[in-house]
Parts: C-alpha cells; sequence; structure tokens
C-alpha cells in the first residue's frame, strides 16, 4: 500500500469521478477526500443530489492512508457503481496512536460534514445529507461500527444516518473460531488497543462487554446494517450479524463471494426518506 494518488478537481481528460481535499483538524493532520461523479458536477442526467457514503480505509490500523492507490480507486468505483457522493476520511494509525484515536478522527469527520455542509460547495449541491451511511473495509469496517455507535440515537440535523455497511470487518477475540485456526491474524492488537486491553475488548470484539447493549442502540436508531465476510473472519462476521438480529436489527449478509455493490446500492436506495 505504497505510493499516493492525487484528488482530481478538473479533470483532463474528463474522468467519471471528480476528487478533492479538505482539511480536517491541522492539529492532528486529519483529512478527507470527497468525490462525486461527474455527472453529478455537471448537472447531467445524475444532477439531483446523491446520498452520502462516509468511507473508512483498510489497513489493520497501523498502515494505509486515504491517498493510497488502492482505497482512492476503490472510493472512486462506489461512487461510481452505486451513484453516490464518497467522503473518505483519514484517521491516525496505531502504535503512535493506539484506539480510540481513530474512532475520535472518524467522529470529528461525520461533524465536520455536518456543519460545514452548507459552506462546501460539493456537498450543498450533490450530497443528500438526509441519507447517510458509514462504510469501511477491514479496519475500516471496525472505524465504521464504532463510530456508528458514537452517533447511534443523536440527532445530527441536517446528517441522518441510515445504517452501516461492514465490509469484511476487522474484530477478534481471545477464543479462536474454527475458520480462524491455523491463519495468522495480520493486526498484532497489541500496538492498537490501549495499554494492557486484550482481544476481548469491546474495541476489538463486539460481542463481550458493552458490545450487546450497543447493537441495541443500532437497532433502537433505525438503521440498517449489511454485513460482508469471509475468508478467515468468516465466522466472526456471521456471528457478529446473528447478534445484531438477535437484537432487531435489519441486517443484510453476503458471505458468498458475490459482487455486493447491487446490494449496497439497494440498501441505500431504498433507505431514502
Amino acid at each position: 500500500m505504497s505510493g499516493s494518488s492525487q484528488s482530481s478537481p478538473n479533470p483532463f481528460p474528463p474522468q467519471p469521478v471528480e476528487s478533492k481535499d479538505i482539511i480536517v483538524d491541522h492539529s492532528k493532520s486529519t483529512w478527507m477526500r470527497l468525490y462525486v461523479p461527474t455527472t453529478a458536477l455537471n448537472g447531467g442526467v445524475a444532477s439531483k443530489k446523491l446520498p452520502l457514503v462516509v468511507y473508512f480505509h483498510a489497513g489493520g490500523f497501523t498502515t494505509g492512508s486515504v491517498d493510497c492507490p488502492l482505497f482512492n480507486a476503490s472510493c472512486i468505483l462506489i461512487a461510481l457503481k452505486i451513484n453516490v457522493v464518497v467522503a473518505s476520511p483519514s484517521y491516525r494509525i496505531a502504535p503512535q496512536n493506539k484506539l480510540p484515536a481513530a474512532y475520535e478522527d472518524g467522529v470529528e469527520a461525520v461533524e465536520w460534514i455536518k456543519n460545514n455542509s452548507e459552506e462546501d460547495e460539493w456537498l450543498k449541491s450533490c450530497a443528500d445529507l438526509s441519507n447517510v451511511f458509514l462504510m469501511g473495509i477491514g479496519a475500516g469496517g471496525n472505524v465504521a461500527y464504532n463510530v456508528g455507535l458514537r452517533f447511534a440515537e443523536e440527532v445530527l440535523t441536517p446528517l441522518s444516518i441510515r445504517g452501516l455497511i461492514l465490509d469484511y470487518p476487522l474484530f477478534s477475540g481471545e477464543e479462536l473460531f474454527p475458520s480462524e485456526l491455523g491463519h495468522v491474524d495480520v493486526t498484532d492488537w497489541k500496538f492498537c488497543l490501549p495499554d494492557g486491553a486484550d482481544r476481548d475488548h469491546e474495541y476489538s470484539n463486539p460481542m463481550v462487554g458493552a458490545g450487546p447493549d450497543n447493537m441495541e442502540k443500532i437497532k433502537r436508531s433505525g438503521w440498517k446494517v449489511m454485513v460482508i465476510g469471509g475468508r478467515a473472519l468468516i465466522d466472526r462476521h456471521r456471528d457478529v450479524a446473528k447478534l445484531l438480529k438477535e437484537k432487531g436489527v435489519d441486517v443484510v449478509e453476503r458471505f458468498n463471494g458475490e459482487d455486493a455493490f447491487a446490494s449496497v446500492r439497494s440498501i441505500i436506495y431504498s433507505s431514502a426518506p
């Protein structure tokens, strides 16, 4: 995940998705990249306001960045395939900044969107803030989940979160599931979690401690949750989805490796007020 990709506010030749970078907090060096389908900016067929996806990148909490070519390409694809505005915030990484630093930065990014939606021209003209989803892949799925918990049951007018899309979310636990046996845990959690915590901390294991009560907050918020999972973590993904459903959350599962874009688009657009 080396290298970086520049934003493209005025692409030449024209690109299907335009992007620009925004500083969120100078003191923390946190920032955010906005992606908008070109047709929305150009007043074409898609000139109506589009749902907003706040997307958190992967990297095991210790690496990765918004401008990594892989994650930049993913955001372009999401904006294009699902026809949404994407806001991809940076967040501080471990071991220099252990959790909950990443969650705090995610919360601050969402609040920046809320507070600056009338000042930023792209958000004002293109983003439907009444239909917002938090999404992330890998460690970013964990961040999306925990940032979502901070806003569950809160009023964020004019911004309204409608749900979470957790793409292979990075969760763990002290007891290994069958699918995890024989696989190396790519995340060394001792570098990410608060000092003295093990993998059964609620940041890494949403099934323990306050985790089940947190899921009830999601239910009371009326959010939809999509869990996309597989590989070594599929048992953990299934258990998280199962407990969410037991708590009354509207959950969609995608564990068969199928292309999830159509399902994600369906959830997002069916959630419009």
